[in-house]
């Protein structure tokens, strides 16, 4: 399970700085196409589309690594204990928060099946809306995992005599 989780982790990082990369790539060939007084409307769509997905993907990865902005100048004067009980706290807020996520967003990606993105029949607007059930999925999955290894430290710690 591990290795599968780890081989999940890899490909999203892949998929999240391509979708990164091509939106750029796109936004840029837009721009040079309407300098050249040939507009292609339809990279700034697909960009829009890949920048939904990126930024859920990213959000994950970001939060995996323990690289999301956070400002600790009350928490790192609590004792340890007071910082253990408020970690808790907030990986469950963060956890209630990504399941109802998850259910408004499926929700939403069902309701918006029919309605097409930009216009463009062949595309529904569920293919963006999916975007924020599939992240904040991914997101509770890494949280989950957060949670577990507090809980893990926890109990080691609890363990060590002294």
């Amino acid at each position: 399970m591990k290795r599968l989780y780890s081989f999940l982790c890899r490909i999203e990082a892949v998929v999240a700085g391509t979708f990164l990369v091509l939106m750029v790539g796109l936004i840029f060939v837009g721009g040079i196409a309407r300098l050249l007084h040939h507009p292609l409307n339809w990279t700034t769509d697909l960009a829009t589309c890949l920048f939904a997905w990126a930024c859920f993907l990213c959000a994950d990865v970001a939060w995996r690594k323990n690289v999301l902005m956070s400002i600790d100048i009350v928490t790192a004067r609590l004792s340890p204990a007071a910082q253990r009980l408020l970690a808790y706290c907030n990986y469950l807020i963060i956890t209630v928060f990504l399941v109802y996520v998850i259910i408004a967003g499926l929700w939403l990606s069902y309701v918006s099946r029919a309605r097409s993105f930009q216009g463009i029949p062949e595309i529904s607007y569920s293919w963006i809306t999916m975007s924020l059930p599939v992240g904040a999925a991914l997101l509770l999955i890494t949280t989950l995992l957060k949670l577990r290894d507090l809980a893990r430290s926890d109990a080691r710690t609890a363990q060590l005599p002294g």
